[in-house]
């Protein structure tokens, strides 16, 4: 029997996006904190906090921009949801590059809205509470362990990694992976310890995935739905040695991990449509140019009513025309009988409506 396929969006290559959470109150207040600091310090060209649409509550959004790479163009939004039971906010960030492939070698949007001290916790991992930048030992309860790794496949905007200690490592093998990465992925990786015992534990838990960590290596986790081209072979490595050196193969293995066209969660969808066709903060020359497009727009308008205007008042002359032709020849009666096998004259006004 055959099927249809839903063809799911991409996240378009010049687009940077990630999801987080912040625990506790006063949300609103840092981010608007730390926007004016960012601004004062040059970090980013300007900010706006756009007023609240309608009476209801709703997400508080802020727009940034800046440049990059010696002046490439960067627009970003945040939007933060109301608080919920426990306080905690939602968060949702998407970022576009002006006419250039998004470089992960850029410094991350993150740093354009987000408090910069690291007490502050603001880049949970809605799906898991895990914060990237450190090192999460996985849970010592089997259960635990399935039920986390299930959350990291529902988790869109990161990127989950999977390290297998073959031993007990010391301090130069807690260096966290975000130590090697480049700067657009460090707010992304998500690191995840299993201790040396944990190793059938946490392929079994995989099973459902239909991937394994190697021992004493690492894999990263394909996500639900895995990207187009995803391969577990392509994005493991066989062996990672703690010893403080770089894990050049793992970082390999993310990077090309990012680089695959991967699906666009479904609730950054509207936050992308949103960053495209509802931009506030335009600089001057961006306000000139919407202004030009504007005038442009109603001189066509205005044009195209005058032709429609022209075309309406030459239909109604010919119109009237044709009926007074029509009078005319109704007030003059024919000279003769009509034969009986001519066809009875078509007047100019049937004439003009055919």
């Amino acid at each position: 029997m055959p099927t249809t396929s839903t063809v799911r969006a991409t996240v378009p290559p010049t687009v940077w996006l990630t999801r987080g959470r912040r625990s506790g109150t006063g949300a609103e207040d840092e981010l608007r904190d730390s926007l004016r600091g960012l601004k004062d310090s040059k970090h980013i060209d300007d900010y706006l906090e756009l007023p609240p649409a309608g009476d209801e509550a709703g997400d508080l959004v802020f727009e940034a921009r800046t440049r990059v790479a010696g002046g490439v163009v960067v627009r970003a939004r945040l939007a933060l949801s109301p608080p919920g039971d426990d306080d905690g906010r939602d968060w949702t960030l998407v970022a576009e590059s002006a006419g250039a492939l998004w470089d992960l070698d850029w410094p991350a949007p993150t740093g354009m809205f987000l408090p910069q001290d690291p007490d502050t916790d603001w880049d949970a991992d809605p799906a898991t509470g895990l914060r990237p930048g450190t090192i999460h030992p996985l849970p010592e309860d089997d259960k635990e362990v399935r039920r986390l790794l299930r959350n990291c496949a529902r988790s869109g905007t990161r990127i989950h990694v999977v390290v297998h200690e073959a031993m007990t490592t010391d301090e130069r093998g807690r260096v966290p992976l975000a130590h090697w990465l480049p700067p657009g992925l460090r707010p992304l990786v998500v690191e995840h310890r299993a201790a040396p015992h944990q190793l059938r534990v946490v392929n079994w838990a995989l099973r459902e995935s239909g991937v394994e960590v190697p021992r004493g290596g690492a894999l990263v986790l394909p996500g639900r739905p895995a990207p187009e081209g995803y391969d577990a072979g392509t994005h493991s490595v066989r062996a990672v040695f703690l010893d403080g050196t770089e894990p050049a193969g793992l970082v390999a293995a993310v990077r090309g991990y990012a680089a695959l066209a991967r699906p666009l969660p479904a609730e950054a969808e509207g936050a992308l449509t949103a960053l495209r066709e509802d931009w506030h903060l335009l600089s001057p020359e961006e306000e000139l140019a919407r202004e030009r497009a504007l005038v442009a727009m109603y001189a066509e308008a205005l044009e195209a009513m005058t032709k429609s205007r022209d075309l309406y008042r030459e239909a109604a002359e010919r119109a009237h025309e044709a009926l007074a032709a029509y009078r005319e020849s109704a007030g003059d009666p024919p000279a003769g009988g009509q034969p009986s096998g001519a066809s009875a004259p078509v007047s100019p006004l049937r004439q003009l409506t055919r």
